[in-house]
C-alpha cells in the first residue's frame, strides 16, 4: 500500500493518505489498456458522414448523348460516378462505431493506469485549490503549482465540489473530471494526476469526513431515557 501526502491550501503537508494496492499498485497490462482506450474513442465518434450516391445526386435524368454512333463509350447518365459531380462509389455511410466493452475490462485497465501514475510518482492528493467560499482561479493555480508543474494535469473532483471547478475550469492545461466518471484515456493522457481529498474517498467509495460529521452522536435525555 502507497502512502501519498495531502497538501493543504497553502502547500504544506497536512498529513498523508494510503493508496489502496488493489488500485494503484496492480499489475498494467498494455494490451487490454490499449483495446479500452481504442474502445473510448471510437464510442466518441459521431459517425454522422454521408456521402451520396449516384441515385441520391440531384440531375443526370437525361441521356448525355445517344447510345450508338458517336464512337464514345456507351453513358446513360452524368451522375454516374466516373463523370464530375457524379455520386461516389463505396463512400461513407451514418453508423455507430461503438464497440462493446464489458465493465471488468474497464475497471482492469483503469486500475493498470493509475498504477503506471503511482509508481511514478505522479499521483498527487490535495485538501482543496480554494479556501473560503470565493472561486478564485489564482489562488486554485497558485495550490497547483507547489504540486506539480506538468504541462497536463487530470483534476479529481468530488460531483458536488462547484468551488474547486469554477477556480480550474478555465485553465487550458487542467482537465477536471468527476471522481465517478474517471477512466482509462484522461490518466494515460495526462503526465499528473491531482485528487481532492473529497474526490479521492468518493472514488474508493470511502465516506467522506464531512458524512462522517453529519451523522447525529449518540445522546441519552434525562430520566433516562
Amino acid at each position: 500500500m502507497t502512502t501519498v501526502d495531502v497538501l493543504s491550501v497553502e502547500g504544506t503537508k497536512s498529513g498523508s493518505v494510503e493508496l489502496p494496492a488493489d488500485i494503484f499498485d496492480a499489475q498494467a497490462n498494455i494490451a487490454l489498456m490499449h483495446q479500452v482506450v481504442v474502445a473510448q474513442l471510437a464510442a466518441a465518434r459521431q459517425g454522422t458522414h454521408k456521402t451520396k450516391t449516384r441515385g441520391e445526386v440531384s440531375g443526370g435524368g437525361k441521356k448525355p448523348y445517344k447510345q450508338k454512333g458517336t464512337g464514345r463509350a456507351r453513358q446513360g447518365s452524368t451522375r454516374a460516378p466516373q463523370f464530375a459531380g457524379g455520386g461516389v462509389v463505396h463512400g461513407p455511410v451514418p453508423r455507430d462505431y461503438s464497440q462493446r466493452t464489458p465493465k471488468k475490462m474497464k475497471a482492469a485497465a483503469l486500475r493498470g493506469a493509475l498504477s503506471d501514475r503511482a509508481r511514478a510518482g505522479q499521483v498527487h492528493v490535495v485538501e482543496a485549490f480554494v479556501s473560503g467560499e470565493k472561486p478564485s482561479t489564482k489562488a486554485a493555480l497558485a495550490t497547483l503549482a507547489k504540486l506539480t508543474d506538468a504541462r497536463r494535469v487530470l483534476v479529481v473532483l468530488s460531483g458536488t465540489d462547484e468551488l474547486n471547478w469554477v477556480s480550474l475550469r478555465n485553465e487550458p492545461r487542467v482537465h477536471l473530471i468527476e471522481a465517478g466518471q474517471l477512466n482509462t484515456y484522461d490518466v494515460l493522457v495526462a503526465d499528473d494526476v491531482v485528487f481532492t481529498k473529497e474526490a479521492l474517498d468518493e472514488f474508493l467509495g470511502l465516506p467522506t469526513e464531512v458524512g462522517r460529521a453529519a451523522e447525529p452522536a449518540e445522546t441519552t435525555e434525562e430520566g433516562g431515557k
